[in-house]
């Protein structure tokens, strides 16, 4: 008969993971993208972990949003750049 781990283990299991790789041991320097409303400037992480990529400073005028996608863009360039 084949037990089943309990779930509070499995989530032990996840944090324990995932505390092993923080995202701040994975960060680049921060970049700066020049954009027509102004610089963004992102931090950027690995090229296999782009999902990651986001904002740290936008001008008032763009949101959070299209800051965080301007990032995840200029990461997958980087990250397309350096691969091929």
């Amino acid at each position: 008969m084949t037990s089943v781990p309990h779930p509070a283990r499995l989530a032990l299991l996840g944090v324990l993971l995932l505390s092993a790789c923080a995202p701040r041991d994975l960060e680049s320097p921060p970049v700066t993208v020049a954009t027509a409303q102004g610089p963004v400037l992102c931090q950027l992480y690995t090229e296999g972990i782009v999902y990651w990529d986001r904002s740290i400073d936008r001008p008032d005028s763009m949101s959070a949003a299209q800051a965080d996608a301007i990032c995840l863009e200029e990461g997958q360039r980087l990250a397309a750049r350096t691969s091929g």
